[in-house]
């Protein structure tokens, strides 16, 4: 049986199509589709929760810009990477973080695998000699945590 998604779960998806696609072909989330996620989650979620529910959503964004830009500024993560998670952070409660936190993990591991063949089969060295298209498309996993964690029914 294939289930259909919701208007929040689309929007969600067609984001991280977006991002994934983006970070993929340039290395680069454009800010406008993380303000636009975020805005459309808070929206999202205080229209179908209410606007208690969408305080709770917009704590865990926040948290997770906090940590990103910590995360940045040790060069362990790229600037988009930190705030297109948090944008997405925002479909999701507080209590929810641990869950997408694992999600995007585990995508995060197997995009590296995955990367990791793609250059051994190219014959090119695993470790990235600099900065630009080397490296890793971390949006894919952050956009594949989150749909994974929508399509299991939490968020808004």
């Amino acid at each position: 049986m294939i289930a259909l998604l919701s208007l929040p779960q689309l929007i969600l998806l067609l984001s991280g199509a977006f991002a994934s696609w983006s970070d993929v072909s340039t290395r680069r989330i454009p800010n406008w589709l993380c303000l636009l996620t975020f805005l459309l989650a808070i929206a999202a979620t205080a229209y179908l929760q209410g606007a208690w529910v969408a305080g709770d959503h917009l704590l865990h964004a926040f948290a997770a810009l906090a940590v990103g830009m910590a995360l940045f500024a040790l060069k362990a993560v790229g600037g988009g990477d930190a705030k297109f998670y948090a944008a997405v952070a925002a479909w999701f409660p507080l209590a929810d973080a641990w869950r997408l936190f694992v999600l995007v993990s585990f995508s995060g591991l197997l995009l590296l695998a995955v990367c990791f063949a793609v250059r051994r089969m190219r014959g090119l060295p695993l470790r990235r000699q600099s900065q630009g298209m080397d490296g890793i498309p971390y949006g894919v996993a952050i956009a594949v945590g989150a749909i994974a964690l929508a399509s299991m029914g939490y968020g808004s």
